[in-house]
């Protein structure tokens, strides 16, 4: 039986005002799992690439977990405040099809604590369909210092590889590669 592969969606056909319903499905404070450092991790809900084998499956539904509320977003902000928080993670789901709360939450903790806190996230968009997508997931992505890209793919599982699931995934430095204009590895292993 051949193992299915997720699609990278054509540029566009999937937007987030259409999907989102800017739901959580989880908030972790002072985590040491989702990147590098002590963070605090949103998983928003809802992801439309359905990979096999997903390590988080009941995030994939739109509707799942709870409402995102200025009570959530000020508990998240006073969280980061903490001095040994190095930053905020991004997970799901899938953080570009929930940009509605996420471009907020970003444009907050930058504005609060500019880049003394970074911004990691996960996504099943490779980098480079990113590049061709529309405006508020580039916006989103300019706030985000490493991106783990690409989908999980079963067939790719190595789980000696940090903060990935399969080999198949980058990570990815998002300011070295926008000043060189071709991929730069924020971890190489």
């Amino acid at each position: 039986m051949a193992t299915r592969i997720p699609q990278q969606p054509k540029p566009k056909a999937w937007l987030s005002e259409k999907w989102t319903q800017k739901k959580i499905a989880d908030y972790k404070p002072f985590n040491f799992v989702d990147g590098e450092g002590i963070r605090c991790s949103v998983y928003v809900s809802g992801c439309l690439f359905n990979c096999p084998g997903c390590y988080n499956k009941i995030a994939q539904d739109f509707s799942y977990g709870v409402e995102y509320t200025q009570q959530l977003e000020d508990q998240i902000i006073t969280d980061l405040g903490q001095s040994y928080v190095q930053g905020l993670t991004l997970l799901g789901g899938e953080p570009f099809l929930n940009t509605p709360v996420l471009l907020q939450l970003c444009e907050r903790v930058r504005k609060e604590f500019g880049q003394t806190k970074d911004i990691w996230s996960w996504t099943g968009y490779e980098w480079e369909n990113l590049q061709q997508e529309s405006e508020d997931k580039l916006a989103l992505l300019s706030y985000i210092d490493v991106l783990v890209d690409g989908p999980f793919i079963l067939a790719k599982k190595d789980l000696t590889k940090a903060f990935r699931g399969s080999y198949n995934q980058r990570i990815i430095d998002v300011a070295k590669t926008k000043e060189s204009d071709e991929i730069v590895l924020y971890i190489d292993d």
